[in-house]
This record gives structure tokens, sequence and C-alpha cells, in this order.
């Protein structure tokens, strides 16, 4: 039987920065097929009961930052806690992302602190792909089908219908995946 892992994503989440690299080297290690899946978070935190950074209390807010720092040591991934284009409006990032530009997206932000709602910056990391325009029709099925799946974070392996949410259970998805 094969094995298929759809991996639910947007360009601005840290932690599907942290777990992308891990997550693609897991996909091939494991011989499993990835459908990448960019999602508008703005449209599934609301109707799954998550909070937009903004309107977290401070102290989640606080500890995330925390947490990231810890989980950037503990992987030894640089990472810009709080880049100078954070919140960024994704959508226009998230549109254009294919599988192999995914990692790119991520960095610009997290790693390099890009603007990803900067038109250039997508022509440039889109033109190294061979991604010219963003797929709208496509962005809006992928967050009809999460919210269907009863995806509400970033990022999410779903496999054999079962969700695995966040970089911090790849190691219970590779286990599921040896099954």
């Amino acid at each position: 039987m094969s094995k298929t892992i759809d991996y639910y994503l947007t360009p601005s989440s840290p932690w599907t920065y942290l777990g992308h690299a891990r997550f693609e080297a897991l996909a091939t290690k494991q011989g499993a097929a990835v459908n990448v899946k960019p999602v508008d978070y703005g449209v599934i935190f609301p109707q799954s009961g998550g909070l937009p950074l903004a309107k977290r209390a401070p102290q989640r807010q606080a500890y995330r930052l925390v947490e990231l720092r810890r989980w950037s040591e503990f992987l030894g991934i640089p990472i810009v806690i709080q880049p100078r284009f954070f919140p960024v409006n994704a959508t226009p990032a998230a549109e254009l992302l294919c599988g192999a530009l995914a990692g790119d997206l991520l960095s610009a932000l997290w790693q390099d602190d890009r603007d990803l709602a900067d038109p250039a910056v997508l022509r440039e990391l889109g033109h190294k792909h061979g991604a010219v325009a963003g797929d709208r029709a496509a962005f809006e099925a992928n967050t009809r089908e999460a919210l269907g799946r009863q995806v509400f974070g970033a990022p999410s392996y779903v496999y054999r219908d079962e969700i695995f949410w966040g970089q911090d259970r790849l190691e219970l998805l590779a286990r599921a995946l040896s099954k």
C-alpha cells in the first residue's frame, strides 16, 4: 500500500519552518508521497476555536517566544524569532506555494527576515522553481478540505485520515508510517 501524507501549512508559521526539513527527510526515508496543501488559517482559526497571535493572552504570546528559542536551539535551526514582516499577509505566498517552493518561502520569512507580501520577493522565489502565478482556487479548496478534515493548526500532517498536529509530532507520524 502506498503512503501519502497531506501536508497542511502556511508560510507564516514558525512551527512549519522548524519542522519542514525534518518532515521532508522523514517522508523521503519512509517513501511517502506528500501533497503540499497551503491553507488559510485566518479562515480556519475562527471556525476551530483558535486565536490569531495578536488576540492571545500576553502570557501565551511570551511563552511562544520562549518555545521558539528552545526549539531553534534544540534543532540547531536558525530562526528570526520576531521578523520585521510578521504578522504578514501570507495569502499571496500561500497561493504560489508548491512542494519545491515551500522551504524557500518558509526560510525567506523565518531565516532571512524577508517580506512574503512583497510581490518582488514572491516573483524571485517563484521564478527559481518555475511557479509564476498563485492559484487562488486551489488555496480556497485546500482550506475547505482542511476544515472538513478537522485540521486546526499549522503544520498538520494527515496520514490515513489521522491528524498529526505540529512539528513536535513528527516522531509519532514516523511511527505511523512504519506500521
